[in-house]
């Protein structure tokens, strides 16, 4: 509180507005290129999306050994023909392969023409090096041009394998942060013109959460530079867009508040300093609740889940310090006329919350039926958990078909399925024949020669399955190849590849989310009883929230399948949806029920909860709406997955806002009567005075005098 009664005092003050305002100035600038640095720091490395104990990441840091740098990531180049192929498509595929050799790591060569056995195709095997990820897509498309620069009329030539999809996948990320900045930006703009109805207003947040990406970007940079946080590309574009959602919400319910507080209070500045203090502890609860359970992430196996929780932490604290500090001092520097055309004059009753009252008292008329006819109708679109097929394979993960994935189709139907993808088997040189014979079970269609290691310790054998990369066949032959590997007497043998990759990704996030889900609502729930000082309405509040995420989830689904026709869910949805889900929808939960304690201090229980909810109603909702629209920005994205948190996160938060927060929770409230504060000195004092319980007139717009601080 003494925090809050600081940065309410610092921005308000006659001065302290401008000295608040010139030390952002200077952060800005100093922080500034450290900003522009982020890209610098992010993970591009072969483990930077695997668990950390995961066998197929020990294979890709063994493989380190067998060269300078990373292991080389092979370019598959198909060549087809609908008939048998030609002396002329021969012709082509060698002079590709000559011309092919001048991207060749040092020390390896390209393969030579090997047909299928049906004649109607052959593959090129082109050897790239993984230590530069640009450099090996840029080599992927010249690879691309000259497999398509004078083929034979009727002959076909796609580029794919590992390292055509790492280019493909590469591709989708090279201006994503920019398109998302710009399209994130742009609806956010809109919503609060929108909003405000004003032309100058929808400035100051937009100004606001610009130097609070500054201070993100620096500080993440900074902490990923000298403190080891994990940063890689999904979480550095994520961050920028829950900065613009969460730092617009933190503005609009501030501007709120102070906007109410300027209809009372004829000094600009202690209207400020009073919003901030009654606004303050809300925020700051909804920071931390955010950024704690974003942080429980940091407990996950998977790296890719460990970054965006915790890059998204430091994103929400950067963010709250930004929002609670620059924007009171913009606001009181612009004066009431940055609301124009609606300025809010002293003494004038302010307009609005007729709606929210509406509903409020519709709910209190038979707030039983309200909270049954919500459960029910989000019980039934939970129910749609119940048909989600998980898992994607990465065809399935891109909305448009890539080249590498063409290619990966017209190898599946000429040659055995992993011929474009070979599993690795790294082992003991010592022990590499019993090694290659326990390799040969039903499954392996081939085991290739052998890459020995420059120290001559360990051997690398190329295994080709039968069944297609990621397929549930594949999947049981990994498990059966490593069986049968490990069981060699002082082999050390370790088998990795793209499909066990996959495979130990997606037992990693089960394993996560059943480890972090109770962690995560435990850590809530402590936050939940701090802020408002119960035992009965936390437990409420979460429970809402979960229903929240599992209706979320269930509609999200049925989408998927009946609407947008993807084939399954990626397995980290369900992970990275409940941490944002519940984290985020605890929000608007604190929010209401900060303002509803405050009113019910005054004016009592129902008629408490009820002018809670008038008052709050319109500034959530808008909240609401907008944090929803940033992250429904994803739903655009080229890969299936970003699109699926995306909307999962964006349906999730439009039913928290509207549902959720605007009939379950009140009526919940309502119907249990006081003891939802129970044991507070809230629930004391409420049963002290009976007239509290009392049927209460309806309510309409905000009309009370405020107390001044």
């Amino acid at each position: 509180m003494k925090t809050i009664r600081g940065l309410a005092t610092a921005p308000a003050g006659r001065w302290g507005k401008w000295l608040f305002l010139a030390g952002w100035l200077i952060i800005a600038v100093a922080l500034g290129p450290l900003a522009g640095k982020l890209a610098d720091v992010k993970d591009t490395s072969p483990n930077a999306a695997l668990p950390r104990n995961a066998e197929s990441a020990a294979v890709n840091t063994a493989l380190e050994r067998f060269q300078q740098g990373n292991a080389p990531m092979p370019a598959v180049a198909v060549y087809t023909r609908s008939g048998t192929l030609t002396d002329a498509d021969r012709a082509k595929a060698d002079a590709d392969r000559a011309a092919f050799a001048r991207y060749a790591v040092k020390g390896t060569q390209v393969s030579a023409p090997e047909p299928s056995k049906d004649g109607k195709a052959l593959i090129v095997i082109v050897p790239l090096s993984a230590d530069d990820m640009d450099t090996q897509s840029e080599q992927v498309e010249e690879i691309r041009r000259i497999a398509a620069t004078g083929a034979p009329a009727g002959l076909t030539a796609e580029v794919g394998g590992p390292a055509g999809a790492q280019a493909d996948f590469t591709g989708v990320f090279a201006n994503l942060d920019a398109n998302l900045m710009a399209a994130t930006g742009s609806v956010v703009i809109i919503l609060l013109l929108l909003i405000y109805r004003s032309p100058v207003l929808w400035l100051f947040p937009m100004l606001s959460v610009g130097f609070a990406a500054v201070l993100t970007q620096a500080t993440t940079y900074l902490l990923a530079k000298h403190a080891s946080l994990p940063v890689d590309a999904a979480s550095a574009s994520v961050l920028m867009v829950l900065v613009f959602g969460v730092g617009t919400d933190y503005a609009l319910l501030l501007i709120s508040r102070y906007r109410e507080e300027l209809f009372v209070e004829p000094d600009r500045h202690v209207a400020m300093r009073t919003a901030v203090m009654r606004s303050g502890p809300a925020i700051v609860a909804s920071a931390a609740t955010v950024a704690v359970g974003l942080a429980c992430l940091g407990l996950a196996d998977l790296k890719s889940s460990r970054s965006l929780g915790l890059v998204g932490a430091v994103g929400i604290l950067c963010t709250l310090v930004a929002m609670m500090t620059v924007l009171p001092a913009l606001l009181v520097i612009g004066g009431r006329w940055v609301f124009f055309p609606l300025i809010p004059k002293h003494g004038r009753t302010p307009r609005g919350g007729r709606i929210s009252a509406a509903i409020g008292n519709a709910v209190a008329r038979r707030p039983r039926r309200a909270w049954l006819v919500s459960v029910l109708v989000t019980g039934g679109l939970a129910a749609g958990v119940l048909t989600i097929d998980m898992g994607l394979t990465p065809a399935e993960n891109f909305q448009d078909k890539p080249e590498s994935i063409v290619a990966q189709e017209k190898l599946a139907a000429h040659f055995p399925s992993g011929a474009s993808d070979p599993t690795t088997v790294v082992a003991s040189a010592a022990r590499e024949q019993q090694v290659r014979d326990a390799a040969r079970i039903p499954g392996v269609a081939d085991v290739g020669p052998a890459t020995l290691s420059p120290d001559k310790a360990l051997v690398s054998l190329p295994v080709v399955l039968k069944a297609a990369p990621n397929s549930p066949e594949a999947n049981d032959t990994i498990d059966a190849l490593r069986t049968a590997v490990h069981a060699v007497p002082e082999a050390d043998a370790l088998v990795g590849g793209r499909t066990a990759q996959t495979l130990d990704v997606q037992r990693a996030t089960d394993s996560d989310l059943r480890m972090i889900t109770p962690v995560v609502l435990g850590v809530i729930l402590l936050v939940l009883i701090l802020l408002l000082r119960s035992l009965v309405a936390p437990i409420l509040l979460l429970l809402t929230v979960v229903l929240s995420y599992a209706t979320a989830l269930g509609a999200s689904n049925l989408l998927f399948e009946h609407v947008l026709g993807y084939a399954g869910v990626d397995w980290t949805i369900p992970l990275v949806g409940f941490v944002f889900l519940v984290a985020l929808g605890v929000d608007y939960n604190i929010f209401l029920m900060h303002r509803i304690r405050e009113e019910t201090e005054e004016l009592g229980h129902r008629e408490g909860i009820l002018a809670g909810l008038t008052r709050t109603g319109g500034v959530i909702t808008s909240a609401g709406v907008v944090l929803a629209a940033t992250f429904g920005v994803f739903a655009v994205m080229p890969l299936v997955s970003m699109a699926q948190m995306g909307i999962v996160v964006g349906i999730g938060i439009l039913i928290d806002t509207f549902l959720i927060r605007t009939i379950l929770v009140p009526a919940l409230g309502l119907d249990i009567g006081r003891a939802i504060w129970w044991p507070s000195g809230l629930f004391r004092r409420l049963g002290n005075t009976p007239q509290h319980a009392a049927t209460a007139p309806r309510v309409t717009a905000p009309q009370r005098e405020h107390t001044r601080v």
